[in-house]
């Protein structure tokens, strides 16, 4: 099914979106939650409690469905709202399995969203296609922690491309082993989260 919404051409005139659930969820403001799959305790934190804070004040939270960071960001926004899930396989397949029960509740409840059809083979190579998805669907994405290789990385690109709002935590800045918040920090649509309410006025404005 093709992706319900205009700013989805963003994608590609040529990508079909598939999707199970409530396309309407992505009719109001909504806000990417993405990073590492090894996220720190305090990592896990930090997206459980800006995926309340975003839901609570109507925001739609979006991620992955991976390990870590996307796990946090769907359980926050499950105890007080809506979030849609953008994975890199089939609606039909769960990646990885020990999301399997997450991915139904999200199906049935929210709203699942893919670029793969049904009998795509899975290649580590789709997920950044699932990450293009992800920025072209939302206002803003919010990169909790990432390393110098992450995927989630590709996100933070497409934003610029789309000219979407790429959020980077203050802690992330502060981390001196990190080289790719400078590439960056100080160009257009890229700020700071220092608190939720920076996200927020972003997205109501």
């Amino acid at each position: 099914m093709e992706m319900l919404r205009e700013r989805g051409s963003d994608i590609g005139r040529d990508v079909t979106v598939f999707y199970a659930g409530d396309i309407h969820l992505l009719d109001g403001p909504a806000v990417s939650i993405v990073g590492t799959r090894d996220v720190s305790d305090e990592g896990r934190r930090r997206a459980l409690k800006l995926a309340r804070g975003l839901t609570n004040n109507g925001v739609t939270v979006v991620s992955g469905l991976a390990k870590g960071v996307d796990t946090a960001a769907h359980m926050g926004a499950l105890e007080s709202g809506a979030t849609v899930a953008v994975i890199g396989t089939p609606l039909s397949k769960a990646y990885p399995a020990e999301n399997a029960h997450l991915q139904e509740e999200i199906y049935t409840r929210h709203l699942l969203l893919s670029p793969f059809a049904e009998g795509a083979t899975v290649f580590k190579g789709n997920f950044p296609a699932r990450n293009r998805v992800m920025a072209a669907v939302t206002d803003a994405t919010v990169i909790i922690e990432a390393s110098d290789t992450s995927g989630t990385l590709h996100q933070a690109a497409e934003c610029q491309r789309l000219g979407r709002t790429l959020f980077i935590l203050q802690s992330v800045l502060d981390d001196p082993s990190l080289s790719w918040p400078s590439r960056f920090i100080g160009k257009p649509n890229v700020e700071v989260l220092r608190t939720v309410d920076d996200v927020l006025k972003r997205v109501s404005a």
